[in-house]
């Protein structure tokens, strides 16, 4: 076959450094009694180790040229299903209730992606994905960090995150103008976190960060008083990036509780 020329409107960045290929999957380290869901498997530079190692494989691609070779590829593996599909817009709930996802993620798509993916996170064990080294940064990011911030906060509600190492440029086909990394993301148990009003959490913790220098009095001077964050034990001198994911939480608690 001809090969595969990338696309810029899909971000394709083809991974090739078959050493950073065996790091993938040694961290996944998929068997025999997984569901592996690959999201974007461009030209099967993980696949063909994902496909040999798990009880089957759903592969999902948007490019159809992509789609088509690895139809081609994988029609006699029982075991692997191809995908023609936007990972934005997939019901991943219908691939199983114990599915474990894997993925070079468009960089593009990443950030919308991830909160996609929120939905189905009964359905998920875990997750591994390559993605841009300064969003790693942000996700992993803990409280008096300056990479700490609303990406962090909401999916931390949620994942436990883990930056498993960096990847170098050089390792893509193109190379991609950033540094990359592997992340891992585990579901938190239920009950880690009880928050009562979702949307309002989000809508809070982003117009704290809008003016991060500020003190949170000030930023949240609109949505919130002295007496508020003394009913929550939150200083209210503290900036946004001083206050964990937890007390977020109460404070958006309280405020939906408050506003009833």
């Amino acid at each position: 076959m001809a090969k595969h020329r990338a696309r810029k409107r899909f971000g394709q960045h083809f991974l090739t450094d078959p050493g950073v290929i065996d790091a993938i999957i040694r961290a996944v380290h998929p068997t025999k009694d997984d569901t592996i869901v690959e999201i974007g498997p461009g030209q099967g530079a993980i696949t063909d180790a994902l496909a040999r190692n798990a009880g089957h494989l759903h592969a999902i691609e948007l490019d159809r040229d992509l789609v088509a070779r690895l139809r081609s590829q994988y029609d006699h593996q029982p075991n692997v299903t191809v995908h023609e599909a936007d990972a934005l817009e997939f019901d991943f709930a219908t691939l199983g209730d114990e599915i474990r996802v894997v993925g070079n993620l468009p960089y593009n798509i990443s950030t919308p992606l991830l909160f996609h993916l929120l939905k189905y996170r009964d359905h998920i064990l875990d997750m591994h994905f390559m993605l841009q080294k300064e969003v790693v940064a942000r996700m992993a990011a803990g409280p008096g960090s300056k990479a700490y911030g609303r990406l962090g906060i909401m999916l931390g509600c949620h994942l436990q995150v883990e930056s498993l190492f960096d990847v170098e440029r050089e390792a893509f086909s193109p190379p991609p103008d950033v540094r990359s990394a592997v992340v891992r993301l585990d579901p938190l148990p239920p009950g880690t976190y009880d928050i009562a009003d979702e949307p309002g959490l989000s809508t809070l913790v982003a117009t704290a960060f809008m003016q991060r220098r500020k003190t949170l009095r000030n930023a949240l001077r609109k949505v919130a008083d002295h007496a508020d964050f003394e009913a929550v034990g939150i200083d209210a001198g503290a900036r946004p990036e001083q206050v964990s994911i937890a007390d977020y939480i109460a404070l958006s608690n309280h405020l939906r509780q408050k506003s009833r």
